[in-house]
């Protein structure tokens, strides 16, 4: 489960969140291309851009879901 205090400082601020289990395995990146981006010098994704539609709230979810390492949380600020 991820965890808000070892979220990413590169996430923009709001729900959703990358925290440091990120292994970069591109799958939100996939998923939610509009909202997640890779860190080139981290090695790690994180959210660029908060869901502003239904639609990219749910790819969102999705992607959340689908993480491997439960590295996305949603209960950010």
């Amino acid at each position: 489960m991820a965890n808000k205090t070892d979220k990413f400082a590169d996430n923009t601020t709001g729900k959703f969140y990358v925290d440091s289990q990120c292994i970069d395995c591109n799958l939100c990146r996939d998923t939610a291309p509009g909202n997640f981006v890779h860190n080139e010098t981290g090695g790690y994704s994180f959210v660029k851009k908060q869901p502003t539609t239904e639609e990219e709230a749910a790819r969102c979810k999705e992607a959340m879901e689908a993480c491997p390492v439960e590295a996305i949380g949603c209960d950010g600020e």
